[in-house]
């Protein structure tokens, strides 16, 4: 059978670091065990998670032209995919008997002859291959959050504002000397209750007020400017309202006097106050895709019906004591029994092996780059001092390559993070589902929306039935614990189970 070797990185500093070599020749090593005959190998440096991956792609087109079966050997699983995108795609090949996978340090081969228990096997290998891909994904997130929090811009500057380094080569940004002044003035014109938007914006043309692009002003974009607490100090993040550590162009006075003229004087807030509903905003109408709603009927019992927006339903009100019993039903499927979980839990120690192994090229390639990067500095300064390069650029490679370190401390600092050992997150989480409904039963409206929206995606109501969708990890739990006896147990050897074992 012909073969394709597939090594993958992530980056071009685990190619640095001779990672693709070693998982060439023990792939081949592996070809050369199995009989297989190597057609091509594949070695990709890119991320797997990324929308677009072109080089997997021309896989993918090699293995459908093939007219005879071809096999795909990867070191690992996550090698492959991080993601069930791929599964996808991979399954109906082997279905159409087009491939034959071979995943080596899972012992894992995964052909027409496939029976459930390698299916469940390979999709709880990507399932936790994925989480490493999450985890590293919250550490970015904490980080941003902490960035909010200490008066860090996160993202491009507003208008207004540019990007700059300061005296000690960090990245920061201060006030456009061309536009900042014209912000600040259409601010204190604004202020004083005379001019409208559109005057406004006719102001700012006679200023010569252009965007980054050089386009005027827009009457919307003027709207936005003046609505932007940050130029009087204060800036608006998804975590909230944070004092930031750049030059103001305004007061906060002079602000606040542009609120109170955009919302006219004497005008009473309108408050909306929503009754707690543990089913709010979670269901979908299935014929017109509108937002299923609550309401209180007598004073006491809650029904839900769609909205009707779009004017081509037929509103059904249904009680929402049925739709938490269909609910219920899952929450019990969802449910391992403690054998189940300590059965789940010995296979991912294995499987978090090659995570272990792919966390620690990962800093020794940032480790090595950043050993470079010094030397580079330390040379590019005896350059300097010899009069090889000039102060300007000598400046500008120091910004660059400065740059670079900050973002190599940036990702070793997320992946010494990560959660190393997520099996022990993965029992948590089967801990969880085991005691969901017991949990649901005793929380609050608020909390109980928490924990559904957890659990479930994709709820809608046709007539009066209710349609489940069961998000991921939770539905491979629901998978794995209605298996057929003839899957056998999760052996720690990650081989499958043959016919002796299942005679026994």
């Amino acid at each position: 059978m012909k073969a394709i070797l597939l090594a993958r990185v992530s980056s071009k500093e685990q190619e640095d670091g001779q990672s693709i070599p070693a998982q060439e020749r023990r792939l081949r090593e592996y070809a050369e065990r199995r009989g297989l005959i190597v057609d091509e190998v594949f070695k990709i440096t890119e991320s797997s998670t990324k929308d677009t991956r072109r080089e997997f792609e021309k896989i993918l087109v090699r293995i459908r032209k093939s007219r005879e079966i071809t096999a795909l050997v990867a070191d690992t699983i996550d090698r492959v995919q991080r993601s069930f995108k791929e599964s996808v795609v991979l399954e109906d090949l082997r279905k159409e008997a087009k491939v034959e996978i071979h995943f080596i340090r899972e012992g894992l081969i995964l052909n027409l002859k496939s029976n459930s228990a390698d299916i469940l096997r390979w999709d709880m290998g990507v399932m936790f291959a994925r989480s490493y891909v999450l985890q590293l994904s919250d550490n970015v997130k904490r980080s941003k959050e902490q960035a909010a929090k200490n008066g860090i811009w996160i993202g491009l500057a507003p208008l207004g504002y540019v990007h700059t380094v300061d005296e000690n080569d960090e990245k920061t940004i201060i006030p456009d000397s061309e536009r900042a002044p014209l912000i600040t003035k259409l601010f204190e014109l604004y202020a004083t209750g005379n001019y409208s938007l559109l005057k406004l914006q006719e102001e700012a043309e006679q200023m010569g007020f252009r965007s980054k692009k050089g386009r005027k002003i827009a009457k919307s974009v003027i709207n936005e400017i003046l609505k932007n607490p940050f130029y009087y100090g204060t800036m608006k993040t998804k975590y909230g309202l944070t004092e930031h550590r750049y030059q103001p162009l305004i007061s906060e006075d002079v602000y606040q006097r542009v609120q109170d003229v955009a919302a006219g004087y004497h005008k009473k807030p309108h408050k909306s106050v929503s009754e707690p509903f543990a089913l709010r905003g979670l269901i979908t109408c299935t014929k017109c895709g509108c937002v299923v709603t609550p309401e209180i009927k007598k004073k006491r019992y809650i029904y839900y019906s769609c909205t009707n927006a779009k004017g081509n339903c037929k509103r059904v009100y249904v009680r929402e004591e049925p739709l938490i019993d269909t609910l219920s039903v899952y929450f019990d499927r969802i449910s391992l029994s403690e054998q189940q979980i300590s059965e789940v839990t010995c296979y991912l120690k294995e499987i978090h092996e090659s995570e272990s192994r792919f966390h620690s090229e990962s800093l020794q390639a940032l480790r090595k780059e950043q050993d470079r990067i010094q030397k580079r500095l330390n040379q590019i300064y005896d350059d300097k001092l010899d009069g090889l390069i000039d102060e300007k650029m000598y400046l500008e490679r120091v910004s660059t390559y400065k740059g670079r370190q900050a973002e190599i401390v940036e990702q070793m600092g997320r992946h010494e993070k990560a959660d190393q050992n997520f099996y022990v997150t993965a029992n948590l989480v089967m801990n969880l589902a085991s005691r969901a409904w017991e949990i649901f039963e005793s929380s609050e409206a608020g909390e109980k929306r928490q924990l559904l929206d957890l659990v479930f995606q994709n709820l809608e109501l046709k007539d009066a039935s209710l349609s489940v969708q069961v998000r991921e990890p939770f539905l491979t739990m629901m998978e794995f614990k209605k298996r057929p006896e003839e899957w056998g147990r999760l052996d720690s050897n990650q081989r499958r189970p043959k016919s002796r074992d299942l005679q026994s």
